[in-house]
């Protein structure tokens, strides 16, 4: 089935420009209204911390 809702040869590939720019717009404001906690972020830094000295020590005992 044709696409008539542009004419021939003057073709979007992105789909609806505006609909793509209305969301670009919003995706900041959406990211502001979240809470900033650092809670999660310490508990997520540490597990990291963590898993890497896990790692450390196991390849220090399969090499030594």
């Amino acid at each position: 089935m044709a696409n008539n809702q542009a004419p021939q040869g003057n073709h979007d590939p992105a789909g609806n420009t505006q609909m793509f720019r209305a969301f670009v717009d919003e995706a900041p404001q959406g990211r502001q209204a979240a809470p900033t906690s650092g809670g999660p972020r310490i508990g997520l830094i540490l597990g990291v911390v963590v898993a890497v000295a896990v790692v450390a020590a196991v390849a220090w005992l399969a090499l030594g």
